[in-house]
């Protein structure tokens, strides 16, 4: 293993799974889950504390960590929208950190989470109170950081105002999404360019296959040392328009960082990696036909 800057590496199941058609038995994610842990990955998106209405792929989240083995050390992430959400979370053991999903611009954030931009930072404030009493990790998913699809007004300060602003309320840890895939390297540098520090931020890029490694190139020069991808690149946001752009493949990821001279926090060798990576794609192949 290389002796470079250690990377931050979050396994994104939950954002790989919560699009496709059909709902995957709960033994199916457990058996996958498990596996994802027991092979070395120590941060994983799980699941989401959300209304299963919204969201109904994920409505067995409860029952999928209570069958969980959690080591010790492993983070397991779920999303929440709302109070009621980081209530959930705190009755399950396995949960380390809850995750919300606050954008840049008004208008993603009342689809996705049915408030106002306004009504989310207040709303924030609580989630961020009730989660340290409870125990658990917050992290921030700006969602939408390099731009969106709306008639919005949007440039790199919105996204450098809304992370220095999250920072003056005490949350130290911020994930940058690419929400519809479309940042090129361009973009994402001047994103980063226009923040004080970027060696806190994490990021969720989503890219077709052949086009991620420019963008987590020019992250990582800024000093990005927390990565987001999902095994066989499934996943994305709905909203990207383009089926080809997804997660950032972690297959192809991880041992590309180390080839630069990084350290993921993820150790696993290549043949059970490639046997979790078919695992991944046959779930999405066979609960994703629509």
């Amino acid at each position: 293993m290389s002796d470079g800057p250690v990377i931050s590496y979050v396994e994104c199941p939950r954002d790989a799974w919560q699009g496709l058609s059909h709902v995957i038995p709960a033994a199916t994610k457990v058996a996958h889950l498990q596996g994802l842990l027991d092979a070395g990955f120590k941060r994983l998106d799980v699941g989401s504390f959300v209304s299963p209405r919204a969201v109904p792929q994920l409505a067995d989240t409860e029952a999928v960590l209570a069958e969980l083995r959690r080591p010790p050390a492993a983070e397991l992430i779920c999303i929440v929208g709302n109070e009621r959400g980081v209530e959930r979370a705190a009755l399950v053991s396995n949960v380390t950190t809850v995750g919300f999903p606050l954008s840049v611009n008004d208008t993603f954030q009342r689809r996705n989470v049915g408030r106002s931009l306004e009504e989310s930072w207040a709303l924030l404030m609580r989630l961020m109170s009730l989660s340290d009493k409870a125990g658990l990790e917050l992290v921030v998913y700006l969602s939408m950081a390099f731009g969106n699809p709306y008639r919005e007004t949007w440039g790199p300060h919105h996204t450098a105002e809304a992370i220095q602003r999250l920072r003056d309320m005490g949350c130290d840890r911020i994930a940058l999404a690419d929400t519809v895939g479309t940042a090129d390297a361009r973009v994402v540098e001047r994103v980063l360019s226009s923040v004080s520090n970027a060696d806190d931020l994490g990021l969720h890029l989503h890219a077709r296959r052949d086009a991620w490694s420019e963008l987590l190139s020019v992250g990582l020069d800024h000093g990005i040392r927390w990565v987001e991808g999902a095994l066989g690149g499934i996943g994305g946001c709905p909203f990207a328009g383009d089926d080809l752009v997804g997660n950032l493949p972690s297959e192809a990821v991880l041992p590309w960082l180390q080839a630069q001279g990084y350290q993921p926090d993820v150790n696993i060798d290549q043949q059970a990696l490639a046997a979790l990576t078919d695992e991944a794609v046959a779930i999405a192949t066979r609960y994703g036909v629509a």
